[in-house]
């Protein structure tokens, strides 16, 4: 029978997104891992393969469609011998009951024919969703199969049609003596926080004014959803810093001069990953998440970096930095960056971490306060490295190349006296480079 081909879930957070481009037409046969089409996420753009084999039937949603939501059915799969006169057209959903008591349909009057859908996506143990092709699931369903107990061959751990073919369904539990008792009535929700004037309010502001409208995409909403409910539900503080660099640039030029036959050049920003990732391991009480009801400490040091691109930023995560060499990191770090630019970017690549550095250093930023992404603990926002004058050890007045930082801290997983010991840490590694390889 007719299988519906539903929009993928093609990360944890992904809720919707475009569907730019059918890369299969209809009577197309495919095969599982074949392509099927391309998807725009709130973060890149990425191929959707088949799980199943079988023949496209029909394409429900046309390429460049916005907001498609995950589980959408945005194709049908046809199985051998099947032809598109089975598939019909399935049946809408009944609109919402009125005030008023309306007669309900007669029972004899049958709805058409549709293909059959698959079972909502399971959840696991632990809660997340369990991944497995409409084909397997509905075979799951028809055998009364639980996903969740079973290992998944195909992409990513997909769970297809070959995973449940052979498998059996365990023995049913039985059934409880008595229902249990209703759930006490849900307490009301607090009141959502205010969210500014509307776009017709605004829009009316400024009539008679010329001005552009300009369409937010999916990374320009997603960007001021995540900061907007970070500033309103993370207690920020900050804590701030100079460090004199005159110790690393000599440091720096040393090792580029060294390393010019192998093609790598060494920037300020590597140092400074450097000094994070080491820092998170001479203070580890921050190396941290918030986790909703809980704070995960991490044993890696996996440092996420705000890349800019064009429309909005990505923040790709360098893992395990604290135990990679200088010339690792910076090679790494030009990789991501450039993919980041071009959108390339897996949802591995920038998901993750635990701290976060933003440099505007090279846009003459003397200090900025960033915003901390949740659920990291923190982030360090690095300014310009500027000619200063100074007072030495021995209170003569000098000149150096002093630059700011000032580091964002969640105050539910890092208090005060703590941040400013990994502060203190991230400082005398750029004051002291050569510490960080020893």
């Amino acid at each position: 029978m007719p299988t519906e081909i539903l929009m993928p879930a093609l990360s944890p957070t992904m809720e919707e997104g475009t569907l730019a481009k059918w890369l299969v037409k209809e009577g197309d046969t495919v095969s599982s891992g074949d392509l099927l089409a391309e998807i725009e996420t709130d973060k890149a753009t990425m191929e959707f393969e088949a799980v199943d084999e079988g023949i496209v039937g029909k394409i429900l949603v046309p390429e460049g469609t916005e907001g498609v939501k995950v589980n959408t059915p945005i194709a049908v799969l046809l199985e051998e011998g099947e032809s598109a006169g089975d598939i019909a057209s399935a049946p809408k959903a009944a609109p919402a009951a009125a005030a008023g008591n309306e007669a309900a349909p007669a029972a004899s009057e049958a709805p058409a024919a549709a293909p059959t859908a698959a079972p909502a996506a399971p959840k696991g143990a632990d809660g997340g969703r369990v991944f497995a092709s409409p084909l397997a699931r509905r075979i799951a369903a028809d055998k009364g199969l639980d996903l969740s107990q079973i290992a998944g061959s195909g992409p990513h751990g997909r769970i297809v049609k070959a995973d449940v073919i052979g498998a059996t369904a365990p023995a049913a539990a039985p059934a409880p003596a008595a229902a249990a008792p209703a759930p006490a009535p849900a307490a009301a929700a607090p009141a959502a926080a205010p969210s500014g004037p509307s776009a017709d309010m605004v829009a009316r502001m400024y009539e008679g004014r010329e001005y552009e409208e300009v369409k937010l995409d999916g990374m320009r909403k997603t960007i001021a959803a995540r900061l907007s409910e970070a500033k309103q539900t993370i207690p920020h503080f900050y804590l701030r810093r100079d460090i004199k660099l005159d110790a690393l640039m000599k440091f720096r030029a040393q090792l580029n001069k060294q390393l010019e036959g192998r093609g790598v050049k060494l920037s300020v920003n590597d140092f400074i990953i450097k000094a994070v990732a080491n820092a998170l391991q001479q203070v580890p009480d921050c190396n941290a998440v918030w986790a909703g009801d809980r704070v995960l400490k991490l044993k890696p040091s996996d440092v996420a970096v705000a890349v800019a691109i064009e429309g909005g930023l990505f923040t790709p995560v360098l893992k395990d930095a604290d135990m990679k060499s200088l010339s690792a990191l910076s090679t790494e770090m030009k990789d991501l960056a450039t993919r980041a630019r071009d959108r390339k970017l897996a949802p591995h690549e920038y998901q993750g971490g635990s701290f976060a550095i933003s440099n505007l250093g090279m846009f003459g930023i003397d200090n900025f306060d960033a915003i901390v992404n949740p659920p990291h603990a923190g982030i360090l926002a690095v300014g310009s490295g500027v000619k200063k004058p100074v007072v030495g050890a021995d209170g003569e007045l000098t000149v150096a190349t002093v630059m700011s930082v000032t580091m964002s801290v969640d105050h539910r997983v890092i208090d005060g006296a703590l941040g400013a010991q990994l502060l203190q840490a991230i400082v005398d590694n750029l004051e002291y480079p050569m510490v960080m390889l020893a």
